[in-house]
């Protein structure tokens, strides 16, 4: 699994990396201009990220409008619903608009933060990223 970290947080990004890079390969970038220059170059590539984990509150570009410019990069590459990337927000906000803002706009989940490891992996098994464990 191809994985990218949105996170402007070091905490964060470190606690992000150290679980998900267990699941696949981790890009990190450190605000939303990153995050989508890395997005459009691994579309370049051909080799889109299977995994994002965008954090709402970042410099440049927040995570809810990288969000929006991903699915509109998306929608232009033709890309249909179910084989674009999974995208979940992570927050230490408990600003529901936000939350629903990215929901409509196109996420899969979001995860509040201190991220509870546990839920984040029954997430990623939820939307088909990662094998259940028996």
């Amino acid at each position: 699994m191809k994985i990218l970290i949105a996170e402007d947080d070091l905490a964060s990004r470190k606690f992000l990396f150290k679980l998900l890079s267990q699941y696949g390969e981790c890009d990190l970038v450190v605000d939303g201009l990153e995050a989508l220059d890395a997005f459009l170059m691994s579309l370049k590539e051909g080799d889109p990220y299977d995994l994002i984990c965008l954090d709402i509150m970042m410099p440049k570009v927040d995570g809810v409008k990288a969000l929006k410019a991903i699915r509109d990069m998306e929608n232009q590459k033709g890309i249909l619903s179910e084989n674009r990337s999974k995208v979940i927000m992570t927050t230490a906000l408990a600003e529901t608009q936000f939350v629903q803002n990215a929901f409509e706009i196109g996420c899969e989940a979001y995860a509040a933060k201190p991220i509870d490891t546990a839920k984040l992996v029954e997430v990623l098994q939820k939307l088909g990223l990662i094998a259940k464990k028996e």
